[in-house]
């Protein structure tokens, strides 16, 4: 019984160097949605999917991209743990055929230790495109294991190969000792007899006859050069930004529109079921105001941004960039690695600390992780669009993208001077040095991307946003509606930083909001929104025009603005962020200090900016 049992349901490892389509074999096998990237070391955890082929159900183990078993760093000793995990019962090594010598020196290092292999040369379209041809069937006799070859781009070809492969792979070893006992040192060659082995054997198999020379390598020297590199970054910035902004206006007001449409409705709804007045009036000017506020404005620019940022990372831009800034982190003494979480950071802070794990050094790390938030994510770019929308650029798209550009860019100078002081005080040290891999330029695929970006990054954040926002939307009501000596408990925190915020060119309002949407940047403007409608200014939001109107019958100026986007961009993570970064680095200590430094940072530049207005202006 427990025989048939582990034959019905058997467990095969996913290997293969970083950035040669693992993920999207896994996607294509599993029917999941793992997010894939066109950069080395997107993946940093290893990923579990069903994988049913026939009567027989794969557990198919998503491994870390890794060049060796000869582990250098926390995701290839998790690579090669399951790797080499004798309980498995195979695994599928999958090669990028463009550079198949590079790939070869992993496959042949897991051959010394297990002979249950599959060898998947992927992206033949590529090798192709470079005429370059490969004799599977001598790779198979020069190897000793079953060798097929894919393409990424046909899914259906893909999982029909692999099945047939794996179904025989299943059947010839159920009476078979597979020769795997977990990871021996002894058992490999030196790096350089495996180097040498690699290249014989790539001779052999690969025909270079109708070779071309490969275009990307003469953009990437004109993209890669400091006096082109930068401004490229960023007018690409402004590009994106700007489609951003002119195409999310109109959306939002219509969304807005409906959603306000529908608030008194709800109200008199919950009125008709017999709740209390206090009851209805949470429900409806609380907690569902909140969401609508949060939905209209958040999704459009999303809906936009997101597959925009995609299809940059797809195409493979995203690591030029952090190629280009890897000299301005050596100055800082960090880690170039750095600059691929921080690109990282753009979409998600949290998955950025956890993409940190690509980072060797654990200072390094640190320093990485400390400076995430300082990027804008995607929480904060709808609140950036709507206050330069309504305070710097109401009637130009193109200003209100150059200046989204402009604090984009302004993060990323923060986390170059903040890495430097840490890295000249708590976290002192030399930098490493590091090999960044640059993948091919791949043609995105458009509705492959759109789909994902909707559903994973979109809707996903959209979602987080929502389910905080209600709860949020309670509370406020509650400390604007609870009294004692008949003032409101929200107005005694807002008098509370009242001081500290006209300091900083802010006000009390503003800074109890950002305390407040601590679980996540999303709702600290609808935050601010309740506040002022509580103190009874405006009795309804219906567009930015009339929250534009709200918070310049509050006191807002350019300069109030001003400091906001500062201050959002130079304050604490949110809550999951911070939660991450404990976990990472295995203490509060520094889930404080990425709290505090960033806060630290940004009292400092509000007040300083406040200050040289005040003495100019």
């Amino acid at each position: 019984m427990n025989e048939e049992r582990r034959e019905k349901e058997v467990s095969i490892v996913l290997a293969g160097n970083p950035n040669v389509g693992k993920s999207t074999v896994f996607n294509c096998l599993t029917g999941m949605r793992q997010h894939t990237g066109n950069w080395a070391g997107k993946t940093v955890a290893s990923a579990r999917g069903k994988w049913r082929v026939k009567d027989t159900t794969i557990n198919l183990i998503d491994a870390p991209g890794c060049y060796s078993l000869q582990a250098s760093s926390a995701e290839e000793e998790v690579a090669r743990d399951c790797i080499c995990d004798p309980v498995g019962r195979g695994v599928i090594i999958v090669c990028d055929g463009t550079c198949l010598e590079r790939n070869l020196i992993l496959a042949l290092q897991i051959l010394r230790h297990r002979d249950d292999v599959i060898i998947c040369i992927n992206l033949m379209d590529q090798v192709r495109k470079r005429g370059l041809a490969i004799d599977g069937k001598k790779l198979s006799k020069l190897l000793g294991v079953r060798v097929i070859m894919t393409e990424s781009s046909k899914k259906k070809e893909m999982r029909k190969e692999l099945e047939k492969a794996v179904l025989k792979l299943i059947d010839e070893r159920k009476n078979h000792i597979v020769r795997a006992r977990g990871y021996v040192a002894e058992l490999l060659d030196t790096p350089e007899e495996t180097a040498v082995k690699a290249e014989e054997i790539a001779r052999q198999v690969v025909c270079r006859e109708k070779e071309r020379e490969d275009v990307s390598l003469r953009v990437d020297k004109i993209l890669t050069s400091p006096a082109v590199g930068f401004p490229a970054m960023g007018l690409l910035l402004l590009l994106v930004f700007w489609i951003t902004v002119k195409g999310a206006n109109y959306p939002s007001e219509i969304l807005s529109s409906l959603l306000f449409s529908l608030e008194e409705p709800l109200y008199d709804k919950l009125s008709a079921l017999g709740l209390g007045a206090w009851i209805c009036d949470m429900a409806a000017h609380g907690m569902y105001r909140v969401l609508a506020w949060v939905v209209s404005v958040m999704l459009p620019p999303m809906a936009i941004f997101f597959p925009m940022f995609t299809l940059l990372e797809d195409w493979g831009f995203l690591p030029r960039i952090a190629f280009n800034l890897d000299r301005c982190f050596k100055c800082c003494n960090a880690c170039g690695k750095q600059a691929l979480t921080m690109c990282m950071g753009l979409g998600c802070n949290a998955s950025a600390v956890v993409g940190c794990r690509i980072i060797d050094s654990r200072r390094e790390r640190l320093l990485a992780m400390l400076t995430n938030s300082l990027i804008p994510c995607n929480g904060r770019f709808p609140m950036l669009i709507a206050v330069i929308t309504m305070f710097f650029a109401a009637e130009s798209q193109l200003k209100g993208a150059l200046l989204i550009t402009a604090a984009v860019l302004a993060g990323i100078m923060a986390t170059f001077a903040l890495t430097k002081i840490l890295s000249e005080t708590i976290l002192k040290g030399v930098p490493s040095s590091f090999a960044l891999e640059l993948p091919p330029y791949r043609k995105p695929e458009i509705g492959k991307v759109i789909v994902r970006s909707v559903f994973d990054r979109t809707l996903f954040v959209l979602g987080r946003a929502v389910v905080v926002a209600a709860p949020a939307g309670m509370v406020i009501w509650i400390l604007a509606n609870v009294t004692v000596g008949e003032v409101s408990l929200i107005t005694y925190m807002v008098d509370f930083f009242q001081p500290l915020g006209h300091l900083m060119g802010l006000d009390g309002a503003i800074l109890t909001a950002f305390i407040l949407g601590i679980p996540a940047n999303e709702i600290v403007l609808p935050i601010v929104m309740m506040i002022y409608m509580s103190q009874g200014t405006l009795a309804e939001v219906n567009d930015l025009g009339f929250f534009y109107q709200l918070l310049t019958d509050n006191g807002w100026s350019c300069l109030t603005a001003l400091n906001m986007m500062l201050f959002s961009m130079m304050h604490w993570p949110c809550a999951t962020t911070l939660l991450s970064i404990k976990k990472e680095a295995g203490s509060w200590k520094w889930a404080g200090i990425a709290f505090i430094a960033p806060l630290a940072m940004g009292i400092v530049v509000c007040c300083a900016t406040t200050l040289l207005s005040r003495f100019f202006l």
